[in-house]
């Protein structure tokens, strides 16, 4: 595939020169020259060289070619003159070409001009000259990326991820992600991440860790294009870190002040912060269009927001934090008219660590919804659309059961939703009250129907009695057959010692976490918090359980090897 997608390369540009001699030869008089200076003209919107043989006369007029095309708005491609001298001016862009001090000066400028950076890299890319002057990016050029959530190559990744950095500094692209250029605008220098965002995966198929081996790649560019120390540092930090808030935001308890604290202390400051937020967000959107959707950009949105307050002086605060909370809280019951201290019933029989993974709005919704039911038998379950802007939250507050959590998916996967995210807490009083993010093709066509239609028939599939349900037979794609993913579990204790982390990664289908939370319900393990991370054909789950069976070394090899089988099969 490398080989073909150089060659499909090629091909497109001797046809691009091809067709542009030919709608010269058909209309001759139709293309007057403006000079731009001594050695370029404006052909009808098309940068023209003013001789044939100007790139081996003068090759620093090479990279001028992309700085006056993102200089100069009228000017929207190269001219097929303009095309055949960089196409026979190859062999001029060597090692001596990439050490030349104008070179290296002018590649500065067309990094750090205020507008045009894409286009001029993408067209650098299709005329081969950002390879052969970046020769670490030459290596990456068509390179296919051996993962199902990937849908680009690793040079079009890149610059689609340039591209999505950049929209986050126009203004006209605001509406797209609103936070993002609320801290675009505040940002003095975008060139810095327009460098970072070049080289985040340009050392991937070298064996090895791509972020580590990219880290001395960015070092070495800035050192050689005479960027300031600090600059570089932050640069570097980027491409080394550039998938640490990622992991952290969908595979770690956000909730856990622990967490927000060692990540705080990773990062250093708001400025490292936020400039890998913007990154973050870049990269996620730019593997593929289906990777991204609105919890995860509500996950990576409340990690930036908590961390920027460790960073701001304040300490996390766990009682703080929790009374912060139930005050908004009440503020928002105060708006609906409930009775007075209603809630006392609810909060009462809940801990500190369920307001800690609860937001106001969800807590206040929560105790609207459960006020007059606490301690009732009967399962009650309640939806409505997720605060994320994406998807519907669903309510479950029932008598706490060992096959509760299965029970649920089991109904979740007949139904046809997927999970997203799932919050499992257990009162005082013995009642689950368990919060999950799930999503349906149809949920935007049909919430009313759909959001009914789980209240009405969710808390009958919980009360009824009796073993839990088959699984269903998940179809596999035609992808995932074509590119099986090896299934992994991996099972140790957290930080602390307390609980245990279960990672699970296998490929994506239905039904898949139902099969997961049965082998849990068997063993009796107690589910705290799940978050399901989707990345194209491949789901990587993090559980945080805990039970009396993982204390004992064969309980968790039987675990281990029940869930490999069970996502084998």
């Amino acid at each position: 595939m490398h080989r073909y997608y150089w060659a499909a390369k090629a091909v497109t540009q001797l046809h691009q020169i091809l067709l542009l001699n030919i709608g010269e030869r058909l209309s001759p008089n139709t293309y007057p020259l403006q000079p731009i200076n001594e050695r370029f003209s404006d052909k009808a919107g098309m940068l023209e060289v003013a001789s044939d043989d100007l790139y081996l006369r003068e090759p620093h007029a090479i990279l001028e070619t992309f700085l006056l095309y993102e200089s100069n708005i009228g000017v929207k491609g190269l001219s097929a003159r303009t095309l055949r001298a960089l196409y026979n001016a190859r062999s001029l862009m060597n090692s001596a070409f990439r050490r030349d001090p104008v070179n290296r000066n002018t590649f500065r400028r067309i990094l750090q001009q205020p507008e045009g950076i894409t286009h001029a890299m993408r067209l650098m890319n299709q005329t081969s000259v950002l390879g052969r002057y970046l020769w670490v990016f030459r290596k990456i050029v068509g390179q296919m990326q051996h993962d199902l959530f990937h849908v680009y190559t690793v040079d079009q990744h890149i610059l689609m991820v340039l591209r999505n950095v950049r929209r986050f500094f126009m203004a006209e692209h605001s509406h797209e992600y609103p936070m993002c250029s609320q801290l675009a605008a505040g940002w003095d220098k975008p060139w810095i991440l327009y460098v970072a965002a070049l080289f985040h995966d340009i050392a991937k198929g070298r064996g090895g860790d791509h972020s580590v081996l990219g880290c001395k790649d960015v070092r070495l560019f800035c050192r050689q294009h005479g960027i300031a120390l600090e600059d570089a540092r932050l640069a570097e930090f980027l491409v080394g870190e550039h998938l640490s808030m990622s992991r952290v935001a969908q595979k770690e308890d956000l909730s856990d002040p622990a967490v927000i604290a060692a990540f705080a202390q990773r990062v250093g400051n708001e400025r490292y912060l936020t400039a890998l937020y913007l990154l973050t967000v870049a990269d996620i959107r730019g593997t593929s269009p289906k990777v991204w959707n609105a919890w995860k950009g509500k996950l990576l949105e409340d990690l930036y927001r908590y961390t920027l307050r460790v960073l701001g002086g304040r300490a996390p605060d766990a009682d703080a934090e929790v009374e912060a909370r139930k005050r908004e809280a009440l503020i928002s019951l105060a708006l609906y008219a409930q009775p007075f201290e209603s809630h006392k019933a609810l909060w009462e029989t809940l801990d500190v660590s369920y307001f800690m993974r609860h937001d106001a709005s969800d807590i206040a919704w929560h105790a609207r919804q459960l006020s007059r039911h606490v301690g009732k038998a009967k399962a009650i379950v309640r939806a409505r659309r997720s605060s994320a802007g994406e998807g519907m939250q669903v309510l479950v507050y029932t008598p706490d059961a060992p096959d509760l959590f299965a029970r649920i998916c089991g109904y979740f996967d007949q139904a046809g939703f997927s999970i997203l995210d799932a919050k499992i807490h257990t009162a005082n009083n013995g009642y689950a009250l368990d919060t999950f993010q799930v999503s349906s093709p149809d949920l935007e066509e049909h919430y009313r129907e759909l959001a009914s239609m789980v209240e009405a028939n969710l808390d009958r599939t919980i009360e009824e009695p009796g073993p839990l349900p088959a699984p269903g037979k998940g179809r596999l794609s035609r992808r995932v057959k074509s590119f099986p993913i090896a299934p992994r579990v991996d099972l140790r204790p957290d930080e602390k010692a307390q609980r245990w982390l279960l990672s699970v990664s296998a490929s994506d289908r239905a039904g898949l976490l139902y099969l997961i939370a049965r082998v849990l319900a068997r063993h009796r393990i107690n589910l705290q918090l799940a978050k399901v991370t989707t990345l194209g054909e491949r789901v990587e789950d993090t559980f945080l359980i805990d039970g009396p069976e993982l204390q004992q070394n064969k309980a968790q090899i039987a675990i281990e090897t029940e869930l490999l089988q069970a996502l084998s099969d």
